[in-house]
């Protein structure tokens, strides 16, 4: 009999949440970066395996200490994932459990969904015999169904061995979508990710965080994908370092993001970006409704 369910992961910034859902669903469709706070809107993902049909959550970082409204509209994307779903993956790093951990644990008391914790990042560990008194430690915390220590970057088998586990938890029930779905993310805002996840790795560490992309215009025939792109900073000062020595920052960045879209529509592609200035547009709530994020809907 097929199952079917919806399942979130959840975790602080930079857990590896966006790794591993796409390691379980063998392509990419969720950036990923070493910076914190990657991710800044929910990611669904279907995964069609076997006699199931999982749809993944994947959601931006819980994060404490910011007060601008994307921050507050991030968190509250990550909190109402905890909600009306079927199943909870709460990914943590290792040993290292803090304030937003226990953020997580506390919405989580009173909650009938069953939570699975999954310790990520252990191939850092020489000896696994060391993680036995972290999972006693964080078992003691909540009573989690089960604790399954991954590493979501470098184990081929994370997503059969999640699959053994995930599949006793769901329901049972029919797909609710077409074997080949993958997504309801929009053209445009996979386009936009990529080109931000080229230049939050190219950059430093303030930057990334006051960077915005809008796709201005797409168009597309059977062999060319013409895209006009504008890559918003909040400051005037952070303009020269998004551009670079005679600009070859910019081309660097356009240069991968133009490979990584051919290579994702399998097409050729002309990127055009431009940088402008916002300031302060991430505590501008109507700006970031114009990026895309909506903010009513996650409003608690």
């Amino acid at each position: 009999m097929s199952k079917f369910g919806f399942i979130s992961i959840v975790g602080k910034t930079n857990v590896g949440k966006s790794t591993l859902l796409n390691k379980i669903l063998e392509r990419k469709l969720a950036i990923t970066s070493r910076k914190p706070q990657t991710t800044r809107n929910r990611i669904l993902g279907a995964w069609n395996h076997e006699d199931m049909q999982a749809i993944f959550l994947d959601t931006p970082g819980v994060h404490t200490g910011h007060k601008k409204a994307l921050n507050k509209y991030m968190n509250q994307v990550a909190m109402h994932a905890l909600k009306n779903v079927d199943l909870i993956l709460f990914i943590v790093d290792r040993d290292r459990w803090g304030e937003e951990e226990e953020r997580i644990i506390k919405q989580l008391n009173g909650s009938k969904i069953p939570v699975i914790l999954v310790i990520n990042k252990i191939d850092r560990i020489k000896n696994k015999e060391d993680l036995l008194p972290t999972i006693e430690k964080l078992n003691a915390k909540f009573d989690f169904e089960e604790i399954i220590p991954i590493s979501a970057l470098k184990n081929k088998n994370a997503p059969k061995e999640l699959y053994e586990v995930i599949n006793n938890y769901l329901p049972h029930g029919q797909p609710h979508y077409e074997e080949d779905f993958v997504t309801d993310l929009s053209k445009e805002f996979f386009i936009s990710e990529i080109i931000r996840e080229k230049a939050i790795n190219r950059l430093g560490d303030e930057l990334p965080y006051s960077i915005s992309i809008i796709i201005d215009a797409l168009k597309e025939d059977k062999k060319l994908l013409s895209i006009s792109a504008t890559i918003y900073v909040d400051s005037k000062s952070h303009k020269p370092i998004l551009l670079g020595k005679k600009g070859d920052m910019m081309k660097s960045i356009g240069t991968a993001a133009r490979k990584e879209i051919q290579f994702e529509y399998d097409k050729k592609v002309f990127l055009e970006l431009w940088v402008k200035v916002k300031k302060k547009w991430t505590d501008d709530v109507n700006w970031i409704s114009q990026l895309g994020y909506d903010l009513k809907k996650y409003e608690n």
